[in-house]
């Protein structure tokens, strides 16, 4: 068994299992810079170690990831709108792109908040084990952007068009019953229960038929494919987005615990 520490990161790797963990538990594990370089540092590292047949991706705390770090990212605003949204092209799509191409199946653990970009990196999964209390929502609407982190193309191959649409458009929060219901999540179990649900499935596939999990997984990307225009569509929306007063005005009322009110502009 090897053990490796990652800053706001923890890679544990056993028995052909690679166990991702994000561990900014006090800040709901926010995608701060330096979480995001450091999952991506993981994710390659993983996909690079020949002994790992499996990975689980799992998080610290009450929440598995509340999206971005709003707080690091309002400073880029206030510095320059123009730039603020780089780390779309510069960490997100990186980031998406390495967990989607992993050639072993990747279960993700949910509690809690799944929002936004932490959405985005759930659904770049295969198996997602989500405990009964968790909630989720794409989110970017309410702060007058429109999505990245894959969820414009993962969104509608996980629940279809219309329902994408809808998710994406209002931002509603929805619960692992929905989740379920539409497919977006495999297995349901007591908030207790996440930890083992997921780790005796992740282990379950990491003692499995490698090869042919590999094949599957090619098939699958084969038949959905699209991926990476996807998230290069979504740079560039959230570029133009970013300088936009809906966008600031929303994000600064977000951070002051406030209702943003929206002028189109």
């Amino acid at each position: 068994m090897t053990t490796a520490q990652i800053p706001t990161v923890t890679v544990d790797i056993d028995q052909g299992l690679a166990t991702i963990s994000l561990t900014r538990a006090a800040a709901s594990n926010a995608l701060d810079v330096a979480t995001k370089e450091a999952l991506l540092a993981a994710v390659r590292a993983v996909a690079a170690d020949s002994a790992v047949r499996a990975v689980l991706v799992t998080a610290e705390g009450k929440n598995f990831c509340v999206g971005q770090d709003l707080g690091e990212h309002v400073d880029s605003l206030r510095a320059d709108p123009h730039t603020a949204m780089d780390t779309v092209g510069e960490h997100y799509n990186p980031l998406l792109q390495a967990v989607a191409e992993l050639s072993v199946p990747v279960v993700v653990a949910i509690r809690g908040a799944c929002v936004g970009a932490g959405l985005g990196l759930a659904l770049a999964g295969d198996i997602r084990v989500a405990g009964r209390s968790a909630k989720f929502a794409t989110a970017f609407t309410g702060i007058g952007l429109a999505g990245d982190s894959g969820l414009s193309h993962t969104l509608v191959h996980a629940v279809g068009a219309a329902r994408a649409a809808g998710l994406m458009l209002l931002g509603d929060h929805f619960g692992a019953a929905d989740a379920a219901a539409w497919g977006l999540v495999h297995r349901v179990v007591a908030d207790e229960d996440v930890d083992t649900a997921s780790r005796d499935l992740a282990f379950r596939l990491a003692q499995g038929p490698t090869q042919a999990y590999r094949q599957v997984k090619q098939l699958l990307r084969a038949a959905s494919p699209g991926l990476t225009d996807a998230l290069e569509r979504e740079r560039l929306a959230q570029q133009s987005l970013a300088a936009s007063a809906d966008h600031s005005a929303a994000v600064e009322a977000f951070l002051a615990k406030s209702r943003p009110v929206f002028t189109g502009h």
